[in-house]
């Protein structure tokens, strides 16, 4: 979970085609629009449709469905669209259940449906406002922990702490360096470095296993992550890796912050890993390929050809083909294990920056319950 405080936006160029907004507060804003059409005359009834409403959104995210195809003429061609790609949905559930809690306590307050109806609306719209600009306001909360001349590391690639930094680069006009882990397999970290680097942030990438030598070698200040979700012990879910990073910054002494928004705050509270809820993963073109990346670099790279808006800067087809000689092929006997997210626990965490303010992980769990009071 995506836009960046208007303050801190570097100009920006067409090949960012990332949503300006979060999926959650989208899928709120779809849930009012639920409200004002539904035909229901009673309060358990505009709840049922709201529910519904909230499963479909939550089965399209998980497991894809159709939507109009943008590479045929054909205006009934559909294609298959996965909002996700096998991420966590904790996020997306996370939001529609707080509105859902939001509309149940409207409806306490006030008994008469139609005065209740128009007080929902109300008051959602005013919730999705404010989840909009949360993050602008983790910018301004976490900014400060980025010192002058240190180095911050981050994994993945979240639109909160891409905020975060260029605030502090940017608005507060400091001069430090940006270490991102690659992000496997979808090159998460190595799209977030490139807005970095648009920003005129020293930035570099790091290979994902090689983070404990690059932290244990002392040139680490911090660590910056995002998060799919904050769960109640404090700890939180994110993109893989993030447990190890956790686990290698408090051996050698590096705060480990987490930015995340407050509608992230979900009522789960797994102990491990094993805990987490299905995230529901996606085999695209055939499952997860192996690269050969070294080998593949020295011999194609007088002929690859740059093309704006793609990190594999070439046409998809010759892009394949060029590619096809240095995938590895494993043969049918070996699995692939490769899991979306992990858990962090809290003991990990130093503190997480919220559009609450800066929390440590003890605090989410009254946060929580103020959240769903």
């Amino acid at each position: 979970d995506d836009g960046l405080p208007s303050s801190a936006s570097p100009s920006r160029s067409g090949n960012n085609k990332r949503s300006s907004t979060p999926l959650p507060v989208a899928a709120i804003r779809v849930l009012l629009n639920v409200i004002r059409r539904s035909e229901a005359e009673t309060m358990m009834g505009l709840q049922a449709d709201l529910r519904d409403a909230s499963d479909v959104m939550l089965e399209f995210a998980k497991r894809g469905g159709p939507v109009p195809s943008s590479s045929s003429s054909d205006a009934s061609a559909t294609a298959t669209r996965y909002l996700l790609a096998g991420r966590s949905h904790i996020a997306l559930s996370s939001g529609c259940e707080l509105f859902l809690k939001h509309v149940t306590r409207a409806s306490l307050e006030t008994p008469d449906f139609q005065r209740c109806k128009s007080q929902v609306l109300e008051r959602g719209e005013r919730f999705a406002e404010l989840s909009t600009r949360a993050r602008d306001r983790i910018a301004v909360v976490g900014s400060p922990f980025v010192r002058e001349g240190s180095v911050v590391l981050t994994h993945g690639r979240s639109k909160v702490v891409e905020a975060l930094i260029l605030r502090a680069a940017l608005v507060e006009g400091k001069r430090f360096r940006v270490m991102v882990l690659e992000g496997r397999p979808d090159a998460g970290g190595a799209k977030s470095a490139r807005t970095y680097a648009n920003a005129g942030i020293p930035t570099t990438v790091v290979l994902d296993s090689a983070m404990g030598c690059v932290m244990e070698s002392g040139c680490v200040d911090l660590a910056i992550v995002g998060a799919e979700g904050v769960v109640e012990n404090g700890g939180v879910v994110n993109k893989v890796g993030t447990f190890a990073l956790g686990v290698m910054a408090k051996e050698l002494g590096v705060p480990l912050y987490v930015a995340a928004e407050s509608y992230k705050f979900t009522r789960l509270y797994p102990l491990n890993n094993a805990d987490l809820p299905e995230m529901g993963g996606i085999e695209c073109g055939g499952g997860l390929k192996f690269l050969d990346t070294l080998a593949w670099s020295a011999s194609s790279a007088s002929d690859r050809k740059e093309e704006e808006g793609d990190l594999m800067t070439t046409d998809a087809t010759n892009s394949q083909s060029s590619l096809n000689p240095y995938v590895v092929d494993l043969p049918p006997s070996v699995s692939i294990e490769n899991p979306p997210c992990d858990f962090t626990p809290a003991k990990y965490i130093t503190l997480l920056f919220t559009d609450l303010g800066v929390l440590t992980p003890s605090a989410v769990s009254d946060e929580l319950i103020r959240l769903y009071q």
